[in-house]
């Protein structure tokens, strides 16, 4: 059942996102329905904020008014969630909530997956997709966070550095 779990943005109240994520999560535990939800979040940022000479680092709501839910789809699920106070509504088109694709809950940073890469700085790699497809360069810097690579190319016999992401080039071996 957990594995047909998709995420679904539900719109609240601005200001209401927390306090629909905690009646959420108290609706699903009075009623025994944990295998039906697997995640609730109200995705947070650190930005540092300045008021005069002051700076402080604050947390801040990167979609206020929305609150990301990863659940399979029913007719209860769908009735818990849209009857919580707070709730407006799901995103999508009519009345039939629409899941997030793959790229949008990745791009969203909703949900981050671990990459087990097999190379590092100094590695040679073949870059195989894209324009300089079946180049090879020497990795200069990993960036995990945006999951991309400085790769040095040699090109017209100079070095270029080029960013690509982590699929577009394999480890020489």
């Amino acid at each position: 059942m957990a594995g047909n779990a998709r995420w679904y943005v539900a719109h609240t109240y601005s200001g209401y996102e927390n306090k629909v994520k905690a009646n959420i999560e108290k609706t699903i535990e009075n009623r025994g329905m944990q295998e039906l939800f697997l995640d609730i979040r109200v995705p947070m940022e650190e930005v540092v904020e300045q008021k005069g000479e002051e700076k402080k680092a604050v947390l801040r709501k990167v979609y206020p008014g929305y609150v990301f839910i990863k659940m399979v789809m029913s007719d209860e699920s769908w009735y818990v969630v849209r009857n919580t106070r707070g709730v407006t509504g799901f995103v999508g088109p009519g009345s039939k909530p629409v899941p997030l694709s793959d790229a949008e809950v990745e791009a969203m940073g909703v949900e981050t997956r671990t990459v087990k890469l097999d190379f590092e700085v100094g590695d040679s790699v073949r870059v195989t997709d894209g324009p300089l497809e079946s180049f090879i360069g020497v990795i200069e810097e990993i960036n995990m966070e945006k999951r991309k690579l400085r790769v040095c190319i040699s090109m017209f016999s100079r070095e270029t550095p080029v960013e690509l992401e982590f699929h577009q080039v394999e480890a020489l071996t």
